[in-house]
């Protein structure tokens, strides 16, 4: 174990530093927009870097690639515009509803745009009913009972991360639309809808964290999900008549991956899943995931999150049992006693730092059972590829996220071929930069 950490740490300080690192390593060009901006999380990895790593791994035309933590499908959409097939996993509910929207590309755009225009006359009419012309946004007429949302639901949401009559509107809108449900286009509506809301009609913010800016009192909601609705149409029509292969996207917990996927089905996988860094990765959907309907209650967002690797402190739950895939890997449980020494010298005794070191196991155990899981379905040779990054958020106590998964892959018998640096990010918390590396590996069969 020690010589393989000696021997990643000279890949990430050395050669990999040679490799990727630029100022806009993140940013996504221009070019890369179309069917990635339907809806994509802020701090996503980028087009470019996929296309990258499925060159690399030289794949032929029967291969198959896999993402088993897709998020909003950057992978999938990638492996489609250059013809492989492919799967995607992912436990969030409407992560796993964008990514399978995202891939769907035999809509006819003209029915969309005919429908969505339907939809806008339709709310228009109700708004109207109630003196509400959306297109001015002259505030709410005080002679109007505005809709709001159940109180269970309310109470999932961000503070202020809407303002009433902006949602007031969104919720006329969207009874329009659900009329429309079960109908080809209904996906791709709704999709735009959940666009418009984080980009245009909400409060939101989005930094390294989710919050609330400056607050919006009226907004033209209708325009704004039409604006996304003809982006959708546009790139439609950039590939119709043309023939693409296959994606599926199953709404599933990577830890069990097996249970969703054919042995010896996977040529490649490109991924990145969540960090050890104390972020809960609902949060960044929970407006739209609310409002559009996902989930309703706090019961049903925790059962929601007991399907995702734990990474923050928020989800974990008394009967995890994680840690144990990690129980013999002493670089793991030497990193989990620092942190918990660190806390206790420090006097930190809330619940959730309590949980700081717990969590650290549980999140590399959770990646642990992942990568064991995975192996039935990998065929010999498959390439990997995982976009993971460093983190010092546990009282500055820094997790080589990408040096330690690399131990745990090599525990469950892949091959390590090297980690390569994508970009660093300054941490203004920690004044440290940080590292986001590739964890490039093998399976041999």
């Amino acid at each position: 174990m020690r010589n393989l950490e000696k021997q990643l740490e000279l890949f990430s300080s050395e050669q990999a530093e040679q490799r990727f690192v630029s100022s806009d390593s993140n940013n996504i060009a221009p070019e890369d927009k179309a069917f990635h901006e339907w809806y994509r999380f802020v701090l996503s990895f980028p087009p470019h870097l996929v296309r990258r790593y499925l060159s690399e791994f030289e794949l032929g035309v029967e291969s198959r690639v896999l993402d088993p933590f897709c998020g909003t499908g950057t992978t999938l959409v990638e492996a489609k515009l250059r013809g492989f097939a492919g799967v995607g996993l992912e436990a969030n509910a409407f992560p796993f509803f964008a990514s399978s929207v995202k891939v769907d590309w035999s809509l006819n755009p003209d029915d969309l745009l005919d429908a969505a225009w339907g939809v806008a006359d339709e709310a228009k009419v109700c708004l109207r009913q109630q003196g509400i012309d959306d297109t001015q946004t002259i505030g709410n007429p005080r002679d109007v009972e505005l809709r709001t949302l159940d109180p269970a639901a309310e109470r999932l949401l961000i503070a202020n991360s809407i303002s009433p009559f902006p949602l007031h509107k969104t919720l006329v809108l969207l009874e329009c639309l659900k009329s429309h449900e079960g109908k080809r286009y209904y996906g791709h509506a709704l999709l735009a809808l959940g666009k418009a809301l984080v980009s245009s009609i909400s409060n939101l913010r989005f930094g390294p964290e989710v919050g609330v800016g400056k607050q919006k009192p009226d907004v033209p909601v209708i325009a704004s999900w039409l604006n996304e609705i003809t982006r959708i149409v546009e790139d439609l029509r950039t590939v119709q008549g043309m023939a693409f292969p296959e994606i599926f996207v199953r709404c599933a917990d990577a830890r069990t991956v097996a249970k969703v996927l054919e042995p010896l089905s996977i040529d490649a996988v490109i991924t990145s899943p969540p960090y050890p860094n104390e972020k809960d990765y609902t949060r960044t959907t929970r407006l739209e995931s609310v409002l559009l309907g996902f989930y309703n209650d706090r019961a049903e967002l925790r059962h929601l999150k007991q399907g995702l690797v734990r990474s923050n402190t928020r989800n974990i739950y008394k009967a995890d049992d994680d840690d144990r895939w990690v129980q013999n890997i002493s670089e793991i449980q030497n990193l989990a006693d620092e942190i918990e020494q660190r806390r206790i010298a420090l006097g930190k005794t809330s619940g959730f730092e309590r949980l700081y070191a717990r969590l650290t196991r549980l999140y590399f155990g959770g990646m642990a059972k992942h990568l064991a899981g995975l192996r039935s379905v990998l065929r010999p040779g498959a390439r990997l590829a995982y976009v993971v990054g460093d983190q010092a958020s546990y009282f500055r106590v820094m997790i080589r996220t990408g040096q330690l998964l690399a131990l745990v892959a090599k525990q469950e018998g892949y091959e390590v071929e090297r980690i390569d640096l994508f970009r660093t990010r300054f941490a203004t918390a920690t004044k440290q930069d940080l590292r986001e590396e590739v964890v490039v590996l093998r399976w041999p069969g």
